[in-house]
């Protein structure tokens, strides 16, 4: 038997609607995973408002609208194979997780990346598989994919990641060199080239190229 959704959660789902989220399979998803499982102990009495928090290495868990957002322009199907550069907490790969066919997630901060599959462990999300190591490179032993979420802002999408897509394949990325000046993209790639659209203004961390350490990039399923 499930526990009814918590007020604080419907109201969130509530604001996420008002503010242009209509993706019912999104809203079921981020019903389903529990955002308080994924902020430190210090603010998870803010998990269910709608605002980004802190998570340790300078990086945060994005605001549930961006969250919701961007994995509504993804256009995720339940056979899809998706890429997420930069795990963080992992929430925005459990949202992912309960809406495709396999989710494929690099972090290059090693303490988050084990948080994280901490959490991937506790839900049970065993169609996640994580990597630790550089998401600039893309993840090519597992390419093509049917989508990629970039969730950290570069001056240009990589052209690695757009060649990882499948024909048809989707990406969203946060573009722009300072936060105040960054633009959410949707790049769809066809027989033709690419299709770009833009998708309005965000605010995101840098997509930083190499690891903070040397160390083994190394994937782990769950």
């Amino acid at each position: 038997m499930t526990e009814p959704p918590s007020p604080k959660m419907v109201r969130l789902l509530m604001e996420l609607r008002g503010l242009g989220v209509t993706d019912s399979r999104v809203l079921g998803a981020m019903e389903r995973v529990p955002r308080d499982a994924f902020v430190p102990a210090a603010f998870r009495d803010q998990a269910w408002e709608n605002v980004a928090l802190p998570i340790g290495q300078a990086q945060t868990i994005s605001q549930p609208l961006v969250v919701a957002l961007m994995t509504q322009a993804l256009e995720v199907g339940e056979r899809h194979k998706v890429l997420e550069i930069g795990t963080g907490s992992g929430y925005q790969a459990a949202i992912l997780a309960k809406l495709c066919r396999r989710v494929f997630t690099i972090e290059r901060h090693r303490a988050l990346l084990r948080e994280a599959e901490k959490r991937f462990a506790e839900l049970k999300l065993h169609n996640v598989t994580t990597r630790f190591g550089d998401g600039s490179k893309g993840w090519p032993e597992q390419q093509p994919f049917d989508r990629i979420i970039v969730t950290a802002a570069a001056p240009a999408v990589p052209h690695v990641l757009i060649d990882s897509l499948t024909e048809g394949g989707i990406l969203v990325a946060p573009v722009g060199e300072e936060r105040r000046d960054q633009q959410l993209l949707r790049i769809r790639r066809t027989k033709d080239g690419v299709v770009t659209e833009d998708l309005g203004p965000v605010r995101f961390v840098p997509l930083v190229e190499g690891l903070p350490r040397a160390a083994k990039p190394a994937e782990k399923r769950h």
